[in-house]
């Protein structure tokens, strides 16, 4: 089985060394390159064709979401984990409007990290617990709710607004799975389904635009 190639970008050495062990402890992971700056971060992408960028938000020359917007015009570009401090927060629906397909905290445990890469390998955008918290406080406590339904909200069935409901509080598919008393793999089912009729690429962007219309109260 070949590794998930991964390019750490953080303009820090030692975050960078702490990122690339992490990586390297996993078996179906490998670092493919390093990059210290925004613009090393797109050349390197461009000679080095990762799958994942483990990629920091404050760079010089070019800010992690600038590089974010910048790969996502690339044909088949890499998946985009943003790695983050609660500080940057502010940042977050910035990157995720770029198109970042997740967030974890720099302080995370190692098989949160790991399994972040794993998952945006997937297709399937991760966002921690503490992120997707500090998301949904923004557009609940900053910002005007859209009151239109967006595009396809009303061809979901009744299963799938829940599982959204869910998934907009920062429910892990395992969790939707127990509160509802169904399979992991009927959960991935319903999501798949949910971002094809909404019209969002991931995870990430489908709570993004729950929140953004105001369709689920949190809690």
């Amino acid at each position: 089985m070949s590794r998930i190639r991964v390019l750490i970008a953080d303009d820090e050495p030692l975050v960078r060394g702490g990122l690339s062990l992490i990586v390297e402890a996993a078996d179906d992971l490998t670092v493919a390159g390093e990059a210290a700056s925004g613009p090393e971060t797109l050349a390197q992408t461009a000679h080095l064709g990762p799958d994942v960028v483990l990629l920091d938000i404050q760079m010089p020359g070019s800010d992690g979401i600038d590089v974010t917007r910048r790969l996502r015009t690339r044909p088949g570009g890499p998946r985009i984990v943003i790695v983050t401090t609660f500080g940057l927060d502010r940042y977050l629906h910035q990157a995720l409007d770029a198109g970042a397909d997740g967030f974890v905290l720099k302080d995370s445990p190692a098989e949160l990290i790991q399994q972040a890469v794993r998952s945006a390998h997937q297709g399937d955008a991760v966002l921690s617990p503490q992120m997707t918290r500090k998301l949904i406080h923004r557009y609940t406590a900053h910002a005007l709710p859209d009151p239109a339904p967006p595009p396809g909200y009303d061809r979901l069935t009744h299963r799938e607004r829940h599982v959204l409901h869910f998934v907009s509080e920062g429910h892990s598919n395992a969790e939707i799975a127990g509160r509802l008393c169904i399979s992991e793999a009927t959960v991935k089912t319903h999501i798949t389904r949910i971002l094809m009729k909404l019209g969002v690429r991931d995870r990430a962007q489908a709570i993004v635009l729950v929140h953004r219309h105001g369709l689920f109260r949190p809690g």
